[in-house]
């Protein structure tokens, strides 16, 4: 089976994007959180939260078990 990328909903903060990139990349979501505080600061916040946002809006939620 394919692996999918999907918002997580156990472990979201906000959106669970970063919880879902984590899932799908084999990643601590504390990590992915990390990074993409990091990647906001140097690149400046809007461009992140614009990303997020998308992000948010175009990856579809992990079904309830």
């Amino acid at each position: 089976m394919a692996r999918r990328l999907l918002r997580s909903v156990e472990q979201k903060k906000l959106g669970g994007v970063c919880a879902g990139l984590a899932d799908y990349f084999d990643l601590d979501v504390s990590l992915v959180r990390l990074i993409f505080v990091g990647v906001a600061l140097i690149t400046g916040i809007l461009p992140m939260v614009l990303f997020y946002l998308i992000a948010w809006l175009v990856i579809p939620t992990q079904p309830k078990e």
